[in-house]
């Protein structure tokens, strides 16, 4: 089934002022090659300041960049998700793997954030989840729950509580995992998130829950909240997640990707979530049960 089709938008900076129009393009969007780029611009499908562009056109500091992106068929998601609690400010859900939360990646329809939203049109994300990581999303249904709820999200007022498949048999029972994250190089979109030296500080600690043969399933606390930080942080010791397409066992990107960084295969669950009602004050403590294929690597 099409979905209704997109329009990307961005303003020109200074640093891309004179780039020629299809040059800029190739680079903005390289999942798309500059003879492709020509294409979409003969089919009108690109305006600079609502007017179509064409691929001799250089662009300017200011100007408006659409890309009327028509529309297509997205890639299969599961489109469900379980409520695990609700009142009047707030929506926890246990989301699928599987099912991105917000739009990108080829995705806009087939999203939790669309989903939710026809149940509930003003509840937006507090947070989001990988889309191969299943479990506790927190939604915010009104603005006051959701400003006190992003001050406080990284902080230890938050307890955020994870279960993870790892290779490898883990040789402690408990890990605090310091390694900094900040974005590498990335062959196929330029730069992803991945242990780096120069990156930004990062904490998760790390509990053995069990192990298994040439295995070790972890609960993992976030002290953090980095992109990819428990897939990141248990690669760098060691111990990448069974199936995870991107990481290898420093915490970098595989050598040769067998796929892209939104692609699943691994074991993470968000599994529980405690935090202060941001409007009530009430204690919340919420638990997403582990789905069944989980159980079953276990």
């Amino acid at each position: 089934m099409l979905n209704g089709g997109y329009a990307y938008t961005t303003i020109i900076s200074s640093k891309y002022h004179g780039q020629t129009l299809l040059s800029h393009l190739a680079s903005l969007y390289p999942h798309s090659t500059a003879d492709a780029w020509r294409q979409k611009l003969r089919n009108g499908e690109v305006t600079l300041d609502g007017v179509a562009a064409t691929e001799s056109e250089s662009v300017r500091v200011g100007q408006t960049l659409v890309w009327h992106r028509p529309p297509w068929i997205e890639p299969d998601a599961p489109l469900y998700f379980e409520v695990l609690w609700e009142d009047a400010h707030l929506l926890a859900v246990n989301k699928p793997s599987g099912l991105p939360t917000l739009p990108g990646g080829g995705f806009m329809e087939n999203t939790l954030l669309r989903l939710v939203q026809k149940r509930n049109p003003n509840a937006n994300p507090v947070h989001r989840l990988g889309r191969a990581t299943s479990g506790i999303v927190l939604f915010a249904k009104t603005s006051q729950a959701a400003s006190r709820l992003f001050a406080e999200w990284n902080t230890a007022r938050i307890r955020k509580v994870y279960r993870a498949l790892a290779q490898n048999v883990a040789q402690h029972d408990v890990y605090e995992i310091l390694t900094p994250i900040g974005l590498v190089p990335h062959p196929l979109i330029g730069s992803v998130w991945a242990a780096n030296p120069r990156g930004k500080p990062s904490k998760s600690l790390a509990r053995v829950i069990s192990r298994g043969a040439g295995t070790t399933t972890f609960e993992v606390s976030l002290h953090s909240g980095r992109p990819h930080q428990i897939r990141i942080h248990l690669a760098s010791i060691g111990h990448p997640l069974v199936g995870d397409p991107l990481y290898g066992s420093t915490g970098q990107p595989l050598e040769e990707l067998p796929g892209v960084p939104g692609d699943g295969g691994y074991f993470l669950h968000a599994q529980y979530l405690d935090f202060q009602h941001p409007v009530s004050g009430d204690e919340i403590h919420l638990e997403a049960a582990l789905p069944s294929e989980f159980s079953l690597q276990e």
